[in-house]
């Protein structure tokens, strides 16, 4: 029996009191005196310390994703309790790594980042000097002393947990970077097949560094040189590790380290801003982008260099919104390194390290295609220095730009109406109606400042835009830019404008008085009033005068009331009216015009089979939006079909019929006469002003749209309206679907026609059942946009090659996962499987069923993945059918129905077989939330889990050895020795999680045992459960100095103790040594330890020697007596010269029996032997074989 504790002091290197091999050359002399030591301690109760050492035992991590990563808490007066962030660091981690033995320390997170803890906060302010051998030994305020909360709580992760199995390298912190793994004691990469932000997030997860940023490809963070581990990763995105994730095989790739994968955390450890500046501007918020990587700044590339990625690079400087990303080294070329190139920002990153590029300093540039970026916050007035000369009005003519106090113009290569735009925005023109070049306005004489403009649109100033470098072209004045903008040839307009509306010509009426903008009352306002105003905009003719703030409430003042036109006016000014500002009216009471000239290009129909059928969308302020169905009807929608040219509509479903929108609800409440030629004449709510969701988008379907109806689709003999075979109608006959070509993208488009959501899987092979009828299409290839199957492309109608074997199903996102279950576990997550058939729940046989299937389950119910899949009625026999039998995944099922298993209902089964399943999610983590608290060691104490973050105990009721040995397994403390009740650890006081608690012993955790639901009881906490593991004797034993080798662990007396010293208790012992204070070393006596073993051990010893010695001395005695008498009767039986080695016996079956003499052989028991068997010679009397075998008894023979 291995008794688990060493004879030698073997301790690790560096450690205070180790030792050198050689110092334990000669321990076997020392294994007796060792041994009495031990045994006077274990029946004393001394612990063997040094009291020159703290306590290293009373150290741990919890929280973590093992026990070398955690929040750390320490032992202090029987309590555990936390340490405070003050000051924490890596050092500090280090030590506590150390001492657990975990490896070198990774990080050292503060700020609770494995959770808060609840009891005292023991230490704070510490500060190790990092050669301490436990965390007790380094400065620190005080044990109790503290000025912090549980929000400041230390945590270590070592690099010996799970997280040092993986790493991001070649990134500015350990938080972002190229993803390593370790796998056969080799680092190596990741391939960016499949990669994305999902499997980003398990690696910054597994490392503790908060969500993933990014998952950039093409070794963003540089190419690896070793191996390539991980191919085709594809992660769930619940998995605590990337381990977990499903993957090829390691090694097994199709890649080449171009392809290495990359992560980019949130919790990355650095200040981005201090890596990026802008030089050469006029502020810190412009000028030529240069990032610091290796210690050197260098410059960016301008390739693929846009106004979103110098988003990301004002958002990151504090320094507001971009206003331009000018490329061609528009601030000056660089002069070191250029370290980026082909930056692809999403325009969300937080920091430019974050976006898409190639590897750091991998580029095809030269500085003369050197970055840039101005900020909205930049300070620089790009206006002044642009005009427009030799047109009619300051808002058109030929474009001239002011560069180093000279004027030049403008090159018409790639000039175009987006550019113009720009110039008549920046001059506050209004709108461009033209751009025209081949010097319209005239040439130039002086200098020609810019070519190959070319504007993005949201540009403040052209000068913002993307053109080669000042003076750089192949242009002549023959090629002068000009400009018409919308402001140009109205005397009276710059006086009068629409606002809010879709166009220029449709809005709110405004008008400028003394320097201000105002509004006009609709009191008598009419459409005559509104044909001046379109007739002075030059907008055509007036379609509706809509009061009642129609186009949005202003917020000035309200210049004009009363107005009353005539119609033949130039100019609304030339109308007669209350004298300005004389009103008796609010803002709700605004006027608004729409003209002839509004824009019908501002409504469409998406989603739809054509352009004439879709869900309304208009655009309003430059961004498309919905319509709610609120008052939505056919009146409505025919004012759509109208305005799109559409014929006339034929219905106007609501409820987001055509899939919902995804930005802006503009409209609400639209209410039209059916005379209006446009949407927007309508009267409705203000714009973006609604109560609805998308869930209320409104649609249209037009005479026009050439649509067929949706209805005739169908899902049969599954398990729900959602689920089954897929049936359409055509020529008033239900058919098939032929499952060549058959996918989920045709799929999807079945689940969205029915209203089911979205596709789980396509199963063809007639999963359910065969049809008889007609098989009406083959070959269906849809885009996944159709709205309806017979929108798809397919074989014509009744074409194929097919048979009803061939059948093609469909399963939806609204059938399946609402008719399975887990049923009689701790969660929903756990328990007996449940489906639902034929409107009657049942179980599933568990032949076959295995952890493949039960992964299906979990998967379709989203709770992870798949921890164990007991049958036998683990938990519970159902009583009513047994609906699924034979049962055998694939493991890529999106639901268990898609598995192959026998019909509905046939089995050969009973309830004592009934499935069961336990998944990832079910809130049982294995070892965490289990403490042994108020014991002698960490493997004693009263039982203690964690649920819903509170530590709660057990209820006695039930409770055994059987119980207390899964809690013991699942800390790592060996065997159960005992399972009290009545609160033999004392009362707990918060909640009594668990009651009548059964396990079957063969449990991983004492929550996947059957018990009451969580918090379910009718006990107090003088109930409260407790156990004592064999590992708690070990602990005890381990706070000795005294180290014995492996080999003199093995003495015959170990079964006399009663210690079974195994497992994790001789690791502790082979760490070193835990010790207790001088204090507890003082015998009640008043005596030292060391005074006491030396009068106890040589009288012990004596008691001992004079004790076995004389027993001895007797069992040798009489082995030697019994072994002459069976000598003597066989010689009896076989004669003086006949003396074998072992007897052999024969029976009447001729079976032989034999009967070892030698010292070493066992002593056998012949079982229904008679006499008869006995094989007595021939010249033997029935007598003398009777006294050759004298102990022969009760049919039993025992030589």
């Amino acid at each position: 029996m291995n008794m688990g504790f060493p004879g030698c002091l073997l301790l690790p290197a560096g450690h205070p009191l180790g030792r050198s091999s050689a110092a334990c050359a000669g321990a076997g002399n020392t294994r007796i005196p060792i041994l009495l030591a031990w045994l006077w301690a274990s029946m004393t109760g001394f612990p063997m310390t040094d009291s020159g050492i703290s306590e290293v035992a009373h150290l741990r991590l919890v929280n973590g994703s093992s026990r070398c990563a955690g929040r750390v808490e320490v032992f202090h007066n029987q309590k555990w309790g936390t340490v405070c962030d003050d000051d924490w660091d890596i050092t500090d981690a280090g030590v506590v790594c150390r001492q657990l033995g975990c490896g070198t320390a990774l990080s050292a997170p503060r700020e609770a980042r494995f959770g808060r803890g609840s009891d005292l906060i023991w230490l704070d302010n510490v500060n190790c000097a990092g050669t301490e051998a436990a965390l007790s030994g380094c400065g620190a305020r005080p044990w109790g002393d503290h000025n912090c909360n549980h929000g400041e709580d230390a945590g270590v992760v070592c690099s010996d947990s799970e997280v040092a199995h993986l790493r991001l390298v070649n990134g500015l912190s350990r938080c972002a970077g190229r993803v390593e793994v370790l796998y056969n004691q080799q680092w190596g990469t990741i391939c960016d097949d499949d990669w994305d932000i999902t499997d980003a997030g398990v690696v910054c997860r597994q490392l503790g560094c908060g969500t993933a940023q990014s998952a950039p490809g093409g070794a963003r963070f540089g190419q690896g040189s070793d191996r390539i581990w991980l191919d085709d990763v594809n992660c769930a995105g619940t998995e605590n590790a990337l381990s977990d994730c499903s993957a090829r095989p390691w090694g097994t790739n199709d890649c080449n380290h171009g392809e290495d994968a990359g992560v980019v955390c949130s919790g990355t450890e650095h200040s981005e801003v201090a890596h990026l500046r802008l030089v050469n501007g006029l502020s810190r918020c412009a000028g030529r982008v240069e990032v610091l990587y290796n210690q050197q700044w260098g410059t960016i590339c301008d390739d693929d260099w846009d106004i979103t990625d110098a988003g990301v690079v004002c958002r990151q400087l504090g320094c507001g919104m971009a206003q331009s990303a000018p490329g061609g080294a528009r601030f000056g070329q660089g002069s070191d390194r250029i370290w980026l190139d082909d930056v692809n920002c999403a325009g969300t990153e937080n920091a430019l390290s974050d976006c898409s590029a190639r590897p750091w300093g991998t580029n095809n540039c030269n500085h003369g295609e050197d970055a840039g970026v101005v900020c909205s916050d930049s300070g620089i007035l790009e206006v002044a220095p642009l005009r427009l000369v030799n047109g009619s009005s300051r808002c058109a003519g030929r474009v001239e730009v002011l560069y180093n106090q000279v004027w030049g113009t403008v090159c018409d290569d790639d000039w175009d109406i987006t550019d113009a735009g720009v110039v008549c925005r920046q001059l506050g023109c209004g709108t461009a109606l033209s751009a025209p070049g081949g010097a319209r306005f005239g040439r130039g004489s002086d200098r020609i400042w810019l070519d190959d403009v070319n504007c993005a649109g949201t540009e403040v100033a052209l000068s913002s835009c993307r053109a080669q470098p000042w003076g750089t072209n192949n242009c002549n004045h023959g090629e002068d830019s000009g400009v018409v903008c919308s402001d140009t040839f109205l005397s009276e307009v710059a006086h009068l404008r629409l606002v809010n509306g879709l166009s220029r010509c449709a809005g709110r009426v405004e008008v400028l008085y003394n320097q201000q903008w105002g509004t006009i009352c609709d009191d008598d306002w009419d459409i005559t009033d509104a044909g001046v105003v379109c007739r002075q905009l030059g907008c055509g003719t007036a379609q509706s005068a809509p009061g009642g703030a129609r186009f949005g409430q202003g917020s000035d003042r309200i210049w004009l009331d009363d107005v009353n036109c005539a119609g033949t006016e130039n100019a609304l000014s030339d109308c007669s009216a209350r004298p300005w500002g004389t009103n008796d009216c609010n803002h709700g009471e605004d006027a608004g015009v729409v003209c002839s000239d509004s824009e019908v290009a501002h409504l469409r129909l998406v989603n739809g089979l054509s352009r004439c059928a879709g869900r309304v969308e208009v655009l309003y302020n430059q961004q498309w939006g919905t319509i709610c169905d609120d008052d939505w009807d056919i009146t409505d929608a025919g004012v759509v079909c109208r305005q799109l040219g559409c014929g006339m509509a034929q219905s106007a479903p609501g409820g987001a019929r055509f899939g919902q929108g995804s930005d802006r609800i503009w409209l609400d409440d639209v209410n039209c006469a059916g005379t209006e030629n446009a949407l927007s004449d309508c009267s409705a709510r203000p714009w973006g002003t609604n109560n609805c969701n998308h869930g209320e988008d409104a649609g249209v379907v037009c005479s026009d749209s050439g649509i067929l109806e949706v209805a005739p689709l169908r899902l049969v003999n599954g398990s729900s309206r959602c689920a089954g075979r897929v049936e359409v109608l055509y020529n008033q006959v239900w058919g098939t679907v032929c499952d060549d070509d058959w996918d989920i993208t045709d799929a999807g488009v079945v689940c969205r026609q029915l209203g089911c959501g979205t596709a789980l899987s396509a199963p063809g092979g007639a999963r359910f059942g065969r049809g008889s009828d007609r098989i009406w299409l083959d070959d269906v290839n849809c885009a996944g946009t159709e709205v309806a199957l017979s929108s798809c492309r397919a074989q014509p109608w009744g074409t194929n090659n097919c048979n009803h074997g061939e059948d093609s199903g469909v399963v939806c996102s609204d059938s399946e996962v609402a008719h399975l279950r887990l049923v009689n576990g701790l969660s929903r997550c756990a328990g007996r499987v449940e489906v639902l058939y034929n409107q009657q729940w049942g179980t599933i046989c568990d032949d076959d069923w295995d952890i493949t299937d039960a992964g299906v389950v979990c998967r379709q119910l989203g709770c992870g993945t798949a921890q164990s899949a007991p049958g036998g009625a683990r938990f519970g026999q159902g009583s009513d059918r047994i609906w699924l039998d034979d049962v055998n995944c694939a493991g890529t099922e999106n639901a268990l129905s898609d598995c192959s298993a026998r019909p509905w209902g046939t089995n050969n089964c009973n309830h004592g077989e009934d499935a069961g399943v336990v998944c990832s999610e079910t809130s049982i983590f294995e070892v965490a939330p289990l403490r042994l608290v108020n014991g002698s060691s960490r493997c004693a104490g009263r039982v203690e889990v964690l649920y819903n973050q509170v530590w709660g105990t057990v209820c006695d009721d039930d409770w055994d050895i059987t119980d207390a040995g899964v809690v013991c397994r699942q800390l790592g403390c060996g065997t159960a020795l005992s399972a009290p009740g009545g609160a033999r650890f004392g009362l707990g006081s918060d909640r009594i999680w668990l009651d009548d608690v059964n396990c079957a012993g063969t449990e991983v955790a004492l929550s996947s045992c059957r018990a009451q639901p969580w918090g379910i009881n009718n006990c107090n906490h003088g109930e409260d459960a407790g156990v004592v593991c064999s590992g708690a004797a070990n602990e005890e034993f381990h706070k000795g100095v005294l180290q014995v080798t492996e080999e003199q662990t093995q003495h015959p007396w170990a079964s006399m103790t009663g210690f079974p010293m195994t497992g994790a208790a001789n690791e502790e012992i082979r760490k070193g040594v835990l010790q207790v204070t001088e204090e507890q070393t003082q015998h009640p006596w008043g005596l030292k330890i060391n005074t006491i073993l030396a009068i106890t051990i040589p009288v012990s010893l004596g008691v001992i020697l004079a004790l076995v010695l004389p027993l001895v001395y007797y069992l040798k005695k009489k082995k030697k007596v019994v072994t002459n008498r069976r000598k003597e009767r066989v010689q009896n039986l076989y004669g003086k010269n006949n003396n074998p080695t072992e007897d052999q016996y024969t029976d009447n079956k001729g079976v032989a029996y034999t009967h070892g003499m030698g010292k070493e052989a066992p002593e056998p028991i012949y079982e229904n032997f008679v006499l008869e068997d006995v094989p007595c010679s021939t010249h033997h009397s029935e007598q003398k074989c009777e006294s050759a075998f004298p102990l022969y008894v009760n049919g039993v023979y025992r030589p």
